[in-house]
């Protein structure tokens, strides 16, 4: 790392080197059997120069002579963007866990017997549904340092459950499914058993749904598939930068429920978004977005707080490429009604457990539209069937501001987001007559 760094700052004005060295394991099981075992290795290694005030940018994977990276990043300066950020200087990173040793130790065989525990658990319910799960377990070593003196390494464990079940009911197929990651082995998948079967036992029957605005409830999943996606897009600081964001200039504006408050946090303990610093060196914190309904503030990573004379806020990740402006760990504030009570008010309405295309909407206006891919009828206060067919849509800064419910039943999803059921009072809601 410092070898490359200083033979960088030999022809450039500054260098930083961004190394990931991983080794994931999935194990993963196909119509109700294992499928294939495998390990794979892999270093990537990233150099990003700041020559004449351009960026260059360079990035290999596996092994590469040292010149030979510089020379690929050097040709890409005169063409880089112009560089209005500094490296950061050395820094003390505050202890978070996101390490567990236990990952290592957990055996093939025990991954395996997991995997397959999931599987009987659900055929044995429903012996004719068709079922896909993956156990996987990984761990990564993240070292980035600069010429300005930055520097941070660190070593992230992950362990992902997942379980999806396909049943095909006169001609027609559900799709029903649930995971959980952790740093931590996850050692008993009940939960995610539990769950599918949940799902299994509410989509029994069909029920008839109308065409209209009515109440929905979105369950954790369903808010992951519905608003996330224009929500991370609203409050991208890049996107704020470029002035698409429709929230460019709302900073300090009540636009959500007041009772509703949403945070990006890296530094929880052992959940897999979580680091010392993103991918820039920058120290991670909570980030407040949404604070009683109110805007508070955006996404930013070093080149984009620059040119918006604003503050990286440690969210600097990569997806492959240059660094860019994301979340680490989403948390949406729990509420104190139950899911229970929520379905018990409600006259006429539909749950939303997944969606399919939300995206196809205007995602930079807030707008997202999508297939239900499992959702359920309410009646009278009950839960009646599955319904087919259906669509919603509607506008995420409208519903949002509109809630009725904030539920109690808060829980992780895909480890990247914390979110309870939310209660919309008037819901588009479409359905194909046949």
């Amino acid at each position: 790392m410092h070898d490359i760094l200083i033979k960088a700052k030999r022809v450039a004005e500054h260098a930083e080197v961004f190394r990931v060295t991983s080794k994931r394991t999935p194990v993963q099981f196909e119509a109700n059997r294992l499928k294939q075992i495998q390990t794979k290795e892999t270093t990537s290694t990233a150099l990003r120069l700041i020559k004449n005030g351009k960026t260059g940018f360079a990035q290999t994977s596996g092994s590469i002579d040292d010149d030979t990276l510089i020379a690929m990043a050097l040709d890409t300066c005169p063409f880089g963007a112009e560089a209005k950020f500094e490296f950061p200087n050395r820094t003390v990173f505050p202890p978070i866990a996101v390490f567990d040793p236990d990952i290592e130790k957990l055996s093939l065989d025990e991954m395996i017997e997991l995997g397959q525990r999931l599987i009987d658990a659900v055929k044995r319910h429903t012996p004719d549904i068709q079922c896909e799960a993956s156990v996987s377990k990984a761990t990564a070593t993240v070292l980035v340092a600069n010429t300005s003196g930055g520097e941070a390494s660190y070593t992230r464990s992950a362990f992902s459950l997942g379980l999806e079940g396909v049943l095909i009911q006169d001609g027609e197929m559900l799709f029903v499914g649930d995971s959980d990651s952790s740093c931590h082995p996850i050692r008993d998948g009940k939960h995610i058993i539990a769950d599918v079967i949940r799902q299994l036992d509410h989509a029994k029957r069909k029920a008839p749904i109308t065409t209209a605005h009515m109440p929905v409830i979105f369950t954790p999943q369903g808010i992951a598939s519905a608003f996330i996606s224009p929500l991370m897009v609203a409050f991208n600081g890049k996107m704020v930068l470029d002035g698409i964001s429709p929230i460019r200039d709302k900073c300090g504006a009540q636009l959500f429920h007041k009772n509703l408050t949403l945070w990006d946090d890296a530094t929880i303990p052992y959940q897999i978004g979580s680091s010392p610093c993103d991918d820039e060196g920058i120290t991670s914190r909570r980030i407040p977005l949404i604070e009683n309904g109110i805007v508070s503030q955006f996404l930013y990573d070093l080149q984009t707080a620059a040119l918006a004379k604003a503050q990286s806020t440690g969210s600097g990740h990569r997806g492959g490429g240059l660094p860019s402006p994301s979340p680490s760990s989403l948390i949406i504030n729990e509420g104190t009604v139950t899911f229970a009570d929520m379905v018990k008010n409600t006259k006429e309405g539909l749950i939303i457990e997944q969606l399919m295309g939300a995206e196809q909407g205007n995602v930079l206006n807030g707008d997202f539209s999508g297939n239900v891919l499992l959702g359920f009828k309410i009646e009278n206060g009950e839960i009646t069937g599955r319904v087919k067919d259906t669509m919603v849509a509607g506008n995420v800064y409208t519903l949002l501001k509109d809630i009725e419910a904030i539920g109690s039943d808060a829980r992780w999803i895909g480890g990247m987001l914390y979110t309870p059921s939310l209660y919309c009072p008037k819901v588009s809601v479409a359905t194909k007559v046949s």
